[in-house]
């Protein structure tokens, strides 16, 4: 975990109550895809976790949503202001499993995580598969980032406004995988549960307080005893979930 002043070089709206956010700064303490940011705001208590969409030398991508106080604030920054980050938290995903032919299933805001993953992964020569599920069309965004990338992507909506009708289960037992890596919104998580055919990883979206372990806030209970989301989260895999405690 390292602490840096990060300067916002990018603030824009790409979807319905979504925006992307650029930062200047010092990225080296960021290791692995599906990593996340803490962000302290002016006026606000507690920070604000994000996971990172993708990351370079210099710069920092960031994807949210404005769901609260703390996000509408953050969509007003201007370019040029300055946030205090708690960089580098939790464990991100093992690239090392994922076969030659990996799906990547993002929901919402869950998608961003999977973006330098992906990137990754082709860097690798893995061929990989997105499913990127939203309510309607006006909330869908990266299709073609990740396409860029030379990823197969396919839309689903929960409307059929765009790309297929329906949930992100319901085209997932027509594809062939070797692996899986998935975040999103809890209820979908659940739900591919039952309907995935090969080990995975599930990186979840959960409430906390200090965002790196040290006021258990976020612990759950796995088949290998207690986890800390902001710790040894958020991705776990999906051997040692206990769904019902999920």
């Amino acid at each position: 975990m390292t602490n840096t002043i990060y300067k916002i070089l990018e603030n824009e709206k790409i979807a319905s109550k979504t925006y992307r956010m650029v930062l200047g700064g010092d990225t080296s303490g960021i290791r692995n895809p599906g990593q996340f940011v803490n962000i302290k705001l002016e006026g606000f208590y507690l920070r604000r976790p994000i996971s990172v969409c993708d990351y370079d030398e210099k710069t920092l991508t960031l994807i949210y949503k404005t769901v609260g106080n703390g996000t509408e604030f953050m969509s007003t920054l201007p370019e040029g202001s300055d946030l205090d980050i708690l960089s580098g938290l939790g464990n991100g995903f093992d690239l090392s499993k994922s076969g030659d032919y990996p799906l990547l299933v993002g929901g919402g805001v869950g998608a961003p995580p999977l973006y330098n993953l992906c990137k990754k992964l082709v860097a690798e020569g893995k061929k990989p598969t997105v499913v990127l599920g939203f309510k309607t069309a006006d909330e869908v965004f990266y299709q073609e980032e990740f396409s860029e990338l030379g990823a197969r992507v396919i839309i689903v909506t929960e409307d059929g406004t765009m790309g297929e009708k329906g949930m992100v289960t319901d085209v997932i037992p027509e594809l062939d995988y070797s692996y899986f890596y998935a975040c999103g919104p809890i209820a979908m998580l659940k739900a591919m549960a039952k309907v995935m055919n090969t080990p995975g990883e599930y990186s979840f979206e959960q409430r906390m307080g200090c965002g790196f372990g040290a006021c258990m806030g976020c612990s759950c209970k796995t088949k290998n005893g207690f986890k800390r989301i902001c710790r040894e989260g958020p991705v776990l895999s999906s051997e040692e979930i206990i769904w019902e405690e999920m």
